[in-house]
């Protein structure tokens, strides 16, 4: 909304900064970690009382989570609202891509949000049923697609007018691959998969909101210079005319995130919940599709990607042969019961985090 501003800067000069996605990236960053900052506290204590015995925790799992019981959940309130007013403040909202983004993290929040309802409610780890709650977030993500390709096919150079549509490929610009319509459901599910991913992935402190930030850091950048002409000629990757904007929203996600993690560093005062992690893997998802780097953030989530695996391959492992691969899925709970620590699994989880987004950024540059 304030991108308006740069509009009288003929009467006033420095009102152009408002122009640039930069500064507004980072005031996005700013103004999403000062509102979790000075409201987290308020609604970490509106939340407590409500909802009394917190977040129901699981009898089989580590003995060592049994401490936390009566933690309240729902903290993704605190980060999805952050987001949204900084984005509504600093974003260009004539932006199609700002919208979409923006609709399938209410909505996946707005399902996440149910879902956690549920399971305080009744104090049982059975929320909505899995079923129902994959074909909402298909629906809705069907839809986000569809916007995208049609934003796309109408801001599209001559040169790359089936980009919309089409599957690319890091480290080579040349290959393409053209889905035609059938770029729907491919979409869909990145996004759909990308939001279930990071819910599978937050079940410690702290594990999933910095991997998240590091996604969201580094989709910032494509997203800046997918959508700038110089900079995506110069790095050989495919300009995507409007998608420059999604960078304020990256930044918002990396405000909020921190001003998050100060109240969930261990030990937690308030999980993220699913309210949260669904919104914030379907938004990251989203981006990735909107500036046509999905491979990629296969690569820079890659360590979403390997805990939802790890559940896929438990869940497929036992019901085929009755065994076992890991001592406990996701992953994150088998290191646990090796014997690793909650901040060790968490701190070495956040390690392999970097390394894998310092992959997938390099895909930038090597082509």
């Amino acid at each position: 909304m304030l991108v308006y501003l740069a509009d009288w800067a003929g009467q006033l000069s420095v009102l152009n900064v408002f122009r640039y996605i930069t500064f507004r990236t980072g005031a996005a960053v700013i103004t999403a970690l000062l509102f979790v900052f000075l409201f987290g506290p308020a609604i970490i204590s509106s939340l407590r009382i409500r909802q009394g015995k917190g977040q129901p925790i699981r009898d089989d799992g580590p003995q060592s989570h049994l401490a936390k019981k009566g933690t309240p959940t729902m903290g993704g309130l605190m980060i999805l609202s952050g987001i949204l007013v900084a984005t509504l403040l600093w974003a260009d909202l004539t932006s199609p891509y700002v919208w979409t983004v923006l609709l399938v993290t209410v909505a996946f929040g707005t399902i996440g949000f149910y879902d956690d309802y549920l399971k305080v409610t009744k104090q049982s780890h059975k929320g909505l049923s899995g079923r129902a709650r994959l074909m909402l977030e298909a629906v809705i993500a069907m839809l986000a697609c569809l916007v995208i390709m049609s934003a796309g096919q109408a801001a599209a150079v001559p040169s790359e007018e089936h980009l919309a549509t089409s599957l690319t490929f890091p480290f080579v610009k040349a290959l393409m691959i053209n889905l035609w319509y059938f770029y729907v459901p491919f979409g869909a599910f990145v996004i759909v998969s990308a939001g279930n991913a990071v819910n599978l992935t937050d079940g410690l402190d702290g594990l999933a909101i910095v991997p998240v930030m590091i996604a969201a850091g580094s989709f910032a950048l494509i997203a800046y210079l997918s959508g700038n002409y110089v900079f995506a000629n110069y790095l050989q990757i495919h300009f995507v005319p409007g998608t420059g904007e999604l960078a304020v929203i990256c930044g918002a996600v990396i405000g909020a995130g921190i001003g998050f993690l100060w109240f969930n560093a261990p030990p937690a005062a308030i999980f993220m919940g699913d309210t949260g992690s669904l919104a914030l893997g379907g938004l990251i998802g989203t981006v990735a599709v909107a500036v046509k780097h999905e491979i990629v953030l296969a690569i820079v989530g890659g360590l979403f990607v390997l805990e939802a695996v790890s559940v896929i391959i438990q869940v497929t492992s036992y019901k085929l042969t009755g065994k076992r691969v890991f001592k406990m899925a996701p992953i994150h709970h088998h290191f646990e019961q090796l014997g690793w620590t909650e901040s060790q699994v968490v701190i070495r989880f956040w390690i392999i985090a970097v390394v894998l987004a310092l992959i997938g950024l390099s895909s930038l540059k090597l082509r």
